[in-house]
């Protein structure tokens, strides 16, 4: 399914941590050339060894980087939500990728071309490249943290683990996710990813159906999830807490808008 497009709003670029980072003097040249899209699962990003060339920004549409295995098996290797973008490879230099991204969960993502996001890193705009580079920081320490999980963690844990890190991303209780998916993205069976969403329906903390999970108990599902979660939270929370801000920020200049308009009237 292609994906819809509009262009985006400011208020759509602050719901992300590092277009919410941009001067404002660049913030009308992103909306004006960008553009808003809705992704649907599995709406391309970017292929292995092909020339990168459009940035995703998401906004409640999670990302996912996966690795190709010589049997066929995909295997995620990262994932990217609303604190980050997709443009990792072209952070470090590079204008291609050994692995592959895709949308991992529908939603919303402001889209750039790359020439477009290379003009914002030579723009001298100091908040934005610092906003990347925490980023950046946080997304490798967690590759490695990630490395050890998968070796380290039962599936169960690591499930948890997964939901609570894509629950952060998106604005909903509810994730549209088949057990398909979720296999690919845990490096595990089938079967063993059912058993442990079994197991997570029947202690009450999601409910399962027909490629839908809902996040029932946030916290029995933090104490069901392994460390790894507080790690990522560390290295991710400052920069979902900077879009949770914007979105605050956002409803209040609503607010007040509607509250002039209803005194001028």
């Amino acid at each position: 399914m292609a994906a819809k497009q509009a262009h985006p709003t400011e208020a759509d670029l602050k719901q992300n941590a590092v277009l919410a980072g941009l001067d404002r003097s660049w913030t009308a040249d992103v909306i004006e050339q960008g553009r808003l899209v809705t992704l649907a699962t599995p709406n391309p990003i970017y292929a292995a060894a092909c020339r990168i060339r459009e940035v995703y920004f998401p906004i409640d549409a999670v990302l996912s980087v996966v690795t190709q295995m010589s049997d066929g098996a995909s295997i995620e290797v990262g994932t990217v939500g609303r604190e980050g973008v997709s443009a990792i490879p072209l952070l470090l230099g590079a204008t291609t990728s050994a692995n592959e991204s895709y949308c991992q969960v529908p939603g919303r993502a402001v889209v750039i071309s790359s020439d477009h996001f290379h003009r914002l890193l030579r723009t001298g705009n100091v908040e934005f490249r610092i906003v990347l580079n925490r980023f950046l920081q946080a997304y490798v320490n967690m590759l490695g943290q990630l490395a050890a999980c998968n070796g380290r963690h039962s599936v169960y844990e690591r499930c948890a683990r997964w939901l609570l890190l894509t629950h952060d991303r998106v604005n909903s209780d509810t994730i549209l996710l088949t057990h398909e998916y979720l296999s690919m993205m845990l490096g595990a069976r089938r079967s063993g990813v059912t058993a442990a969403a079994a197991a997570l329906q029947f202690a009450g903390y999601i409910s399962y159906s027909h490629g839908q999970i809902e996040i029932l108990d946030r916290r029995g599902l933090e104490a069901a999830a392994c460390e790894c979660y507080t790690v990522a939270r560390e290295q991710f929370g400052p920069l979902l807490g900077m879009t949770e801000l914007s979105e605050q920020e956002t409803s209040r200049e609503s607010s007040s808008s509607s509250e002039a308009g209803g005194r001028a009237s």
